[in-house]
């Protein structure tokens, strides 16, 4: 009998063989990114996100949408909303499995490959 709890002990304890995600047990897309939009429609409540010039000199990179508008000449203030709030990428990726958008740098692309 020891042996058997020796057994279950170290199995319950041990290092899994592989990570969930590549054993099918990750989370679906469509809930990644509807989580990722609440999550910045919830940053935003507790002010202004950052702008797309300090997201960019961070290191981070934007999408082909938002680089058209940080490459526009608007006022500073223009450049921080949540632009995928407005964009099809996100109603896409929030409804579909497998939306039909591969541009570069778009977190819900992202999502899809994940």
């Amino acid at each position: 009998m020891p042996a058997d709890f020796d057994f279950e002990f170290r199995s319950l304890f041990s290092q899994p063989k592989e990570r969930p995600e590549e054993a099918g047990g990750g989370a679906p897309s469509t809930l990644k990114a509807r989580l990722y939009s609440a999550l910045v429609r919830s940053q935003q409540e507790s002010g202004p996100l950052a702008s797309l010039d300090a997201t960019v000199a961070s290191g981070h990179e934007i999408c082909v949408f938002e680089k058209l508008v940080q490459i526009a000449p608007v006022a500073e203030r223009l450049k921080s909303p949540f632009f995928c709030g407005v964009c099809h990428a996100r109603v896409l990726a929030e409804k579909l499995d497998n939306p039909p958008i591969f541009w570069p740098h778009c977190p819900y692309v992202e999502f899809k490959k994940s």
